[in-house]
């Protein structure tokens, strides 16, 4: 069970983690201004709480390689839920799979190369028997992305040194 974040500290040292969870925790302190025994602190109490989880890496993908990504909603037959999650894993094209509530079942994001193979992905998982109804949105741009900090820091730096 999660204390969750106790005050606007917390929140401040969880979003610094989260652009960086390597950082010394001296740095962190000195961006927060705190001492570096209270940064400790709060990080080893977020973790026995278990707030903080852990601490992963994220691949980054060629930045010179773009992908189409579509938002995807699926309605589907309750008692074929499973099935249709099991077809889900067999598409590489799927990079999240979320079970949601309301009017929808299940949340997809979907990425590929080009416009038309995403346009096929689409179509097939439509079909997939168990599913009743798709609704997709293609995604235009990405204003933020706090899964993937340095990736975007890498590109925006890769596009001013080629002029784009």
């Amino acid at each position: 069970m999660t204390d969750g974040l106790r005050d606007d500290l917390d929140r401040r040292l969880v979003a610094l983690l989260q652009t960086d969870a390597r950082a010394a925790t001296s740095t962190l302190a000195k961006r927060l201004g705190v001492a570096r025994s209270t940064v400790h602190e709060r990080i080893r109490r977020l973790e026995r709480t278990g707030l903080i989880t852990g601490y992963s890496v994220v691949l980054s993908r060629n930045p010179a390689v773009e992908r189409v990504q579509a938002l995807v909603l699926l309605a589907v037959q309750q008692q074929r839920s499973r099935a249709v999650v099991a077809r889900l894993e067999g598409y590489p094209e799927i990079t999240v799979c979320l079970a949601i509530n309301g009017e929808f079942d299940l949340f997809l994001s979907v990425e590929t190369p080009r416009l038309e193979d995403l346009d096929a992905v689409l179509d097939e998982i439509a079909a997939l028997p168990g599913v009743e109804r798709s609704k997709s949105s293609i995604v235009l741009a990405r204003k933020f992305d706090r899964r993937y900090p340095e990736l975007l820091a890498r590109i925006t730096d890769q596009a001013g040194a080629l002029d784009i």
